[in-house]
């Protein structure tokens, strides 16, 4: 009996060739990030970056501080709480509040004619980090953004109108002309037979 091989099959994989092992890179290194809990989740906030939590009842600037925190990361330092880190906190500023796009969410119950569609959308609060803090000394704050130079407007001379193209003639402007005079014009309609 002789076996056919199909190529696929009689391929060995190495798994080190296939999976390398990652190294951590110059910027994983020099980062500063730390893990929180917030609105039941786990996230992971830099300075500088923002978040999207679920709704909070506050104003746009209002400032937001994550008390919660789990864990902090400078480079290669780690500081892991027990449940949490004591004296961190991560301060950021509300930027806005929002809904992300509409799902659908559609039920059908097979072969009972039950159907429903339904619309969701979810509300949000948008949080920006400003800065990330331990004992009251800070570890990382976000690098302030400065406003774009505004471009010089040059006032540009005014454009000159398109002269007007003479207009086309028409069977219209006749159709006016004549319903303006009182005249119309009235078609006899064929007379429709009655079914009998």
């Amino acid at each position: 009996m002789t076996s056919r091989s199909n190529g696929w099959y009689d391929m060995e994989f190495r798994l080190d060739y296939l999976f390398k092992p990652s190294t951590p890179s110059a910027e994983m290194e020099t980062s500063m990030f730390a893990i929180v809990e917030a609105s039941g989740r786990q996230y992971q906030l830099e300075a500088g970056r923002f978040v999207d939590l679920d709704l909070h009842e506050l104003n746009d600037g209002d400032e937001f501080v994550f008390d919660r925190v789990l864990m902090l990361v400078n480079g290669k330092d780690s500081t892991l709480g027990a449940p949490l880190v004591e004296g961190a906190k991560v301060i950021g500023k509300v930027l806005s509040t929002g809904r992300t796009k509409k799902i659908i969410v559609y039920h059908q119950k097979p072969k009972k004619g039950t159907r429903k569609k339904q619309g969701h959308r979810q509300s949000f609060t948008r949080v920006l980090v400003d800065s990330i803090v331990l004992n009251d000394k800070v570890l990382a704050k976000a690098e302030e953004r400065q406003a774009k130079p505004e471009a010089k407007t040059v006032e540009a001379a005014p454009k000159a109108k398109p002269a007007k193209e003479p207009a086309k003639t028409d069977k219209k402007p006749e159709a006016k002309a004549a319903k303006t005079s009182g005249e119309t014009k009235t078609e006899k309609k064929p007379e429709s037979k009655s079914k009998k």
